[in-house]
C-alpha cells in the first residue's frame, strides 16, 4: 500500500504560487455536488492553500472536469486517472487530496 505521507509539493521555484485572486478562482472551480468530494476538497486547502502554485491549479482543473462520481471512485482508490485526467499534475493533486481527505480513515 502506498504511503500517503509521501506526497510532497513541487518547490516554489518550479512553478509561481498562487495569488489571492488566482485562489478565489479555484475555490469557486472547486465546488462540487457531492458532499463526499466537497469534504476531501475543503480539507486539501485547508492543509495546502498557502503553498498552492499554477502547477497544482492545473492539476486540480483537470479533476474537476469530471463528473463528481467519477471524482469519488479516483478519491476513494476505485481507480486510476486515465486518458486526460492521466497527467504529472492530476496524479499530484489527486494525491494531495487523498492524503488530506485522509481516504484511510474512510476505509476504517
Amino acid at each position: 500500500m502506498e504511503n500517503l505521507r509521501t506526497t510532497t509539493l513541487a518547490p516554489a521555484a518550479a512553478s509561481p504560487l498562487l495569488d489571492e485572486r488566482e485562489l478565489s478562482k479555484l475555490h469557486w472551480r472547486c465546488r462540487r455536488g457531492l458532499l463526499e468530494n466537497d469534504l476531501f476538497i475543503e480539507q486539501f486547502f485547508a492543509r495546502y492553500e498557502p503553498h498552492l502554485t499554477q502547477r497544482h491549479a492545473q492539476g486540480m482543473r483537470v479533476l474537476m472536469d469530471l463528473a463528481d462520481n467519477d471524482l469519488l471512485d479516483l478519491l476513494l482508490r476505485r481507480r486510476e486517472p486515465q486518458g486526460e485526467q492521466d497527467t504529472e499534475e492530476a496524479r499530484e493533486v489527486l494525491g494531495m487530496l487523498r492524503e488530506a481527505g485522509g481516504t484511510r480513515a474512510l476505509h476504517a
